[in-house]
């Protein structure tokens, strides 16, 4: 039996699992390589349920929270990386914005 990955509560979301990046670099270069299809599908996943995960995470501190709920956390940070591109650009790329490659973040 395979390891759960995500909270128990949201166990449907682990098909997602690929998105829980822990750095900005990774979420921004998945939304980039990912293709808009698959970015639909885990952002319409993950809205249906933000306003329980929200609350969810609000009961654990970051510095100490279980991986399964660290994971869930990753996961919404992507979500942010990619609302963007969902609800504003239609496509992965900043509209008129630079290649992505060329950020190169100070820190992790």
């Amino acid at each position: 039996m395979a390891e759960r990955q995500l909270p128990a509560a949201f166990a449907e979301l682990e098909s997602f699992i690929d998105w829980s990046l822990a750095t900005e670099r990774e979420r921004t270069a998945r939304r980039q390589t990912i293709g808009m299809a698959a970015i639909k599908a885990f952002y319409d996943a993950m809205v249906a349920r933000l306003d329980e995960i929200l609350k969810y995470l609000n009961d654990f501190p970051q510095e100490s929270a279980p991986d399964d709920v660290r994971r869930l956390f990753f996961m919404t940070l992507s979500l942010a990386e990619v609302a963007p591109a969902v609800e504003n650009f239609g496509q992965p790329g900043v509209v008129d914005g630079y290649e992505y490659t060329r950020f190169v973040p100070v820190h992790d």
